[in-house]
C-alpha cells in the first residue's frame, strides 16, 4: 500500500481543519497526550533526542527547555516541515522530511525515541521498533504514544465508524477513518501486538499507560466528564536491554 500517514495533512483542507483543531485550548493532544508523555520521558537533560512524526515541532522547544543537548525531528508531510524548520529557528536541532520506514537510522545514535501520535500509521511496526532498537544507545529508551487500540479497532474497512461498541479487536491490520473531512489510513494492533513487538525487537518493556484525564488540565466540567468515558490514547515506553 503506498499510502503514508503524513500524506493527510498536505491535504490543504485537512491541514487547516486539523490546526484549527489543536488551537483549541482543550485539544485532547495537549490535555490528555502530552501530560502523560511528559511525565514518561523524565529527565531530558544532556540528552539526544529523535522525534519520529514530529509534525510542527513545537514540543521540541520544552525539550530544550528542560535541557536537552541535540533534537533531530523526522517528518514526511511538507506543510509540518515548514512548520517545524520554523519552530526550530535558533535551536540545537534539526528536521529531516523522510517518511518514519525509509529514513536511514544511525547506530546507536540517540538517547531518548519518541513518538507522538504516529506510530499507528506504520504497516510494519516490527521493522520500525528494530531499527528504533538499532539507533538507540545502549540503555536508551523509546517513550511513544498511539491512539488507543479499543478506538481503532472501532474503525471498518469503510471509513466509517459504526459504533463505540469494541469489534474485530484482535484482527489486526489495516483501517480507514473519515476525520476532518478527509479519509485517514492507520493499522490496528491490540495492546498485546505492541508489547509483543517491542519485546521482539529487543526493548524492556518499563511503563504502559492510557490517558486518564486529570481535572486541572480541563476548563471545562463538560470535556472532563466527556474524556472520562473511553481512552483516547495508549502510551508506551520501553528499554534498549538486549
Amino acid at each position: 500500500m503506498s499510502y503514508n500517514g503524513f500524506q493527510f495533512y498536505d491535504n490543504e483542507t485537512n491541514f487547516e481543519k486539523y490546526m484549527e483543531r489543536r488551537a483549541w485550548k482543550e485539544n485532547a493532544n495537549d490535555t490528555l497526550e502530552k501530560p502523560v508523555v511528559r511525565e514518561l520521558l523524565g529527565e531530558v537533560s544532556g540528552k539526544k533526542i529523535l522525534d519520529l512524526g514530529c509534525g510542527d515541532a513545537k514540543f521540541a522547544k520544552e525539550l530544550f527547555d528542560l535541557g536537552c543537548e541535540n533534537y533531530i525531528g523526522i517528518e514526511g508531510s511538507t506543510n509540518m516541515i515548514e512548520l517545524a524548520t520554523e519552530s526550530l529557528e535558533g535551536l540545537n536541532g534539526a528536521v529531516i522530511q523522510a517518511t518514519m520506514e525509509d529514513w536511514e537510522y544511525p547506530e546507536s545514535s540517540f538517547d531518548l525515541v519518541i513518538s507522538r501520535l504516529a506510530l499507528h500509521y506504520i504497516e510494519d511496526i516490527d521493522g520500525l521498533f528494530k531499527k528504533i532498537h538499532q539507533t538507540l544507545k545502549p540503555n536508551g529508551v523509546i517513550v511513544f504514544s498511539i491512539e488507543h487500540p479499543v478506538i481503532t479497532s472501532t474503525l471498518q474497512t469503510s471509513g466509517t465508524r459504526t459504533s463505540w461498541t469494541v469489534d474485530n479487536y484482535f484482527i489486526e491490520g489495516f483501517r480507514e477513518q473519515q476525520w476532518l473531512g478527509g479519509t485517514v489510513h492507520k493499522y490496528h494492533r491490540s495492546i498485546e501486538g505492541y508489547y509483543r513487538a517491542l519485546q521482539g525487537a529487543g526493548f524492556t518493556v518499563e511503563n504502559l499507560r492510557e490517558s486518564t484525564p486529570h481535572r486541572e488540565h480541563f476548563e471545562n466540567e463538560e470535556t472532563y466528564e466527556r474524556r472520562l468515558r473511553i481512552p483516547l490514547f495508549l502510551f508506551l515506553s520501553a528499554k534498549k536491554t538486549t
